[in-house]
């Protein structure tokens, strides 16, 4: 007669089942949230980067959450929206003057570059035989040159707008998730720490902590750096002339929190300055935009660096590298990963001592339970 299947066959082939139908549940799952995920990260990110703002306002507001989430919501409402309306005015508004300006090109002409150019270290001369070159050509020839440019911005342009619908939807749902995490984020902030313990045990919740406090600084030193330096290189606009000065500083405000610098909208507007205001105005303008695109290399870090005690190279590859390999968000979720990855390593390392670096910096670490030492 055939052997009846061992118990411990039984065993395995129920376990294989199990596995199988939790990977097949969590992937259908991660499957229906996919659309959801970019807005929680990002409402995720602006929560825990505002939330002592928050606080403070319920504070102002008598200890009223209620109250404080609204206007809270209503702010964050109003900071996406605000630069659509803008951008869209502007170009309305000044439609005519885009069109003429677009007619323009066919006898628009160059005028030849400083004669200090070519003295820049490393790339001033490039620059100057470019510039020669640009100058030198007649408006046939320039218009020539500038035509498949604007036909390339304007395919791009017209790609973008068909995008916009879902950027604005995905802003909406941002700001709805955002408004939810402000309402209950000490329960969301439990279920978190309670899925990590139950993960990775008490070094885990420590982790959780950092990875809010590198949120916080890099959010700090991100926007605050991309504010000043917006707001300095517009102003340097606005001083020499340069037509649109509020819609520019909002492009490049963009381009700052990117991480790609205000000096894809400087540079043509100081050779616009030097071809229509003269080299007196165009040199200053180029001296200043040098200025505003440079102070942020030194801000930035320190501005993160006093948010979140971490190692300043750590935070500077987290940025970069999260940057490239995730986008925008990955400015945020970059340097988490990294800090979290160094925390655990160094916990590992020192055989469950936590470092520094998990404390907030004007703050003193806390005594562990029967130890003599700092966590």
């Amino acid at each position: 007669m055939p052997e009846a299947p061992s118990n411990r066959t039984i065993d395995l082939a129920r376990i294989v089942m199990q596995v199988l139908a939790l990977a097949v549940l969590i992937a259908a799952s991660l499957w229906i949230i996919r659309p959801f995920v970019v807005a929680a990260l990002w409402a995720t990110t602006v929560v825990v980067a505002t939330w002592p703002v928050l606080l403070q306002v319920q504070v102002w507001l008598g200890g009223r959450r209620s109250l404080a989430v609204a206007l809270m919501t209503t702010l964050l409402l109003f900071i996406l929206v605000v630069p659509f309306y803008f951008a869209v005015t502007t170009i309305v508004h000044n439609a005519e003057q885009i069109s003429a300006w677009t007619k323009a090109l066919a006898t628009f002409t160059l005028a030849g570059p400083p004669h200090w150019l070519h003295r820049i270290p490393l790339f001033g001369t490039q620059i100057s035989n470019a510039w020669q070159k640009l100058a030198a050509a007649g408006p046939e020839q320039l218009s020539e040159y500038l035509s498949p440019l604007a036909k390339k911005a304007a395919v791009l342009f017209l790609q973008q707008v068909g995008n916009l619908g879902l950027l604005f939807v995905q802003f909406l749902l941002t700001v709805v998730i955002a408004g939810i995490l402000y309402a209950n984020g000490e329960t969301a902030l439990a279920g978190v720490e309670a899925f990590i313990r139950r993960l990775i045990g008490p070094q885990g919740v420590e982790a959780v902590h950092l990875a809010g406090l590198a949120i916080r600084g890099v959010a700090q030193g991100i926007v605050v750096t991309a504010i000043v330096q917006s707001v300095f290189a517009g102003l340097g606009l606005k001083i020499a002339g340069v037509p649109f000065p509020m819609l520019l500083t909002a492009v490049m405000f963009v381009l700052a929190i990117a991480q790609i610098g205000p000096m894809l909208v400087l540079i043509p507007a100081i050779i616009w300055t030097y071809s229509q205001s003269g080299a007196l105005w165009g040199t200053g303008l180029l001296l200043w935009s040098i200025f505003c695109g440079t102070f942020d290399n030194v801000l930035r870090p320190l501005l993160i660096k006093r948010g979140a005690d971490l190692p300043l190279l750590l935070i500077f590859a987290g940025v970069i590298g999260g940057l490239f390999a995730f986008g925008v968000i990955g400015l945020f979720v970059g340097p988490v990963v990294l800090a979290v990855a160094y925390t655990l390593l160094a916990d590992w390392v020192s055989d469950g001592e936590i470092g520094p670096a998990l404390t907030e910096p004007d703050q003193a670490p806390e005594e562990k339970p029967g130890d003599s030492t700092a966590a």
